[in-house]
């Protein structure tokens, strides 16, 4: 047999690492393509000239540009037979991507964990990203509920790893050269700068966007994802194409620029999820709730931790959960991360 069908939960061995097929060189077709599927309009990686000026020597690849690129090596490997992809932590992205770098990734098993139904198991993976010259670019973690091939009552020991519950400010990565002193408020879009948020703000970014299906095919064969939820129709019982969850991140980080434009770049990933189930045609709204403020090495650059919550038609404002602690029907997504922007 040739084909290669996924791998599936009992493939999975604690302490493996898989190193995942097809690298990438990075053109700067991904930053147009991006900022053609999203209304991305941050200036740091808009403008050359603009990211000069805040001490880099050009515009990198948009940070979750690089992390859909990484996200798309994985899955292949780890979320094929997925039945959903459970959340995220400890992400940093650790150096910038730039056009003509070559992005490869490789994943380590580090928990393991079947359901009690037998049918199914939710494994762990930390996921690193690199150059061609074996520089990380990124790293996270990611767990994913997996198919087994087989049922079976039988179950390898439960490895539930230890995860931080946010990324410390202390181990944030700022890349090299970058201060905002003098920094263009009028270029960037907005005048608001990390002392004029307050720790428990809610932000309201007002914008909505409606999902097409042509948007999020092109967004996932893009990042080369192939998992078979979100392009082959005849997958799901009801027919639909489920929306690949890192398009509805960019969608509302890119939401997120009304009353945020300012947070410049995502420096670490805290936490996520995929509250419920978007589909083309849905239309999805935004808000952000600060969480956290910290200093960093340079003087210029704040820290700020963000909760960003996207939402479909039919939410109420500012509601996550609802009186019984479960997400809200109409959450899609809650991401809690650090961004940098200027003092």
């Amino acid at each position: 047999m040739k084909t290669n069908p996924g791998r599936f939960f009992e493939d999975y061995r604690l302490g493996e690492v898989i190193r995942h097929a097809v690298p990438r060189t990075v053109s700067g077709g991904e930053r147009a393509l991006y900022h053609a599927l999203y209304p991305a309009r941050g200036a740091l990686y808009s403008s050359d000239e603009f990211a000069r000026g805040c001490g880099l020597p050009a515009s990198p690849i948009d940070d979750l540009a690089a992390f859909h690129l990484v996200f798309g090596k994985s899955v292949p490997d780890i979320s094929l037979n997925a039945v959903a992809n459970l959340g995220y932590a400890e992400g940093r992205w650790l150096a910038p991507v730039w056009p003509g770098d070559t992005l490869s990734a490789a994943s380590e098993v580090i928990g393991l964990k079947q359901n009690s139904n037998g049918k199914s198991g939710v494994v762990w993976v930390r996921t690193t990203g690199t150059n061609q010259h074996g520089r990380k670019v990124l790293e996270y973690v990611r767990w994913v509920m997996v198919r087994r091939r087989t049922p079976a009552d039988d179950a390898p020991d439960p490895v539930v790893p230890k995860l931080a519950d946010a990324v410390a400010p202390g181990d944030l990565v700022l890349p090299e050269g970058l201060h905002f002193r003098d920094y263009d408020n009028v270029a960037a879009g907005e005048p608001h700068l990390w002392g004029d948020y307050a720790i428990g703000e809610v932000i309201d970014h007002v914008d909505g966007v409606t999902i097409e299906e042509a948007e999020h095919m092109l967004a996932t064969r893009l990042w080369q994802n192939t998992a078979k939820v979100h392009f082959d129709a005849t997958n799901r019982a009801d027919g639909k194409r489920l929306i690949y969850g890192g398009h509805v991140i960019s969608l509302a980080r890119a939401l997120s620029f009304n009353g945020l434009a300012n947070a410049q770049m995502i420096a670490a990933l805290n936490g996520g999820a995929h509250a419920n189930p978007c589909f083309a045609g849905d239309t999805v709204r935004a808000w952000s709730e600060v969480l956290d403020k910290a200093e960093t090495s340079e003087p210029s650059v704040g820290a700020i931790r963000l909760r960003l919550v996207a939402v479909r038609q039919g939410s109420e404002p500012f509601v996550l959960r609802t009186a019984e602690g479960k997400y809200a029907p109409e959450v899609l997504l809650e991401l809690d991360y650090w961004a940098l922007l200027p003092r």
